[in-house]
């Protein structure tokens, strides 16, 4: 980690007494699997771990904020050839719209997920997408499904 990635680390750890190996592993098996907090409580248990699952949504709490700016400063750069559309989706069951900026070999940039058609919502998630990745394209290429 860089100097100014450990001073944020440092700030928001700063009364967390564990490890923040064991801190972060619980974290990214809580945020990458299905895992639920008790889950994690027992797993870490079985390794000789007394870890509360409260604890573990702490850290996560304070940890997921600066490990998602941390992901986001490193991202690699999308290419000048990314679309954006808008999907109907099911996830358990239920309907959802799912508006996403896609690159040219298929790696998502950005997506939005959302439970109503909301044109205002979708609107600023796209301009926020072009402001952070650049316009997509060319611009006679450039389609946009909230005009």
């Amino acid at each position: 980690m860089k100097d100014g990635v450990n001073a944020a680390v440092r700030r928001v750890l700063k009364r967390l007494h564990y490890p923040l190996d064991v801190m972060l592993l619980c974290v990214r098996w809580y945020v990458a699997y299905p895992l639920s907090l008790r889950n994690l409580e027992e797993v870490m248990s079985e390794r000789g771990l007394l870890v509360d699952h409260s604890t573990v949504h702490r850290w996560a709490l304070k940890l997921l904020p600066i490990l998602g700016k941390l992901f986001r400063q490193r991202k690699r750069t999308v290419g000048r050839s990314w679309r954006m559309d808008e999907t109907y989706i099911k996830i358990n069951g239920q309907w959802r719209y799912l508006y996403r900026a896609v690159e040219e070999n298929g790696d998502t940039v950005d997506f939005l997920l959302r439970a109503h058609r909301d044109k205002v919502a979708a609107r600023r998630y796209f301009e926020k997408a072009i402001r952070n990745n650049g316009e997509p394209g060319p611009a006679e290429q450039f389609y946009s499904l909230v005009t």
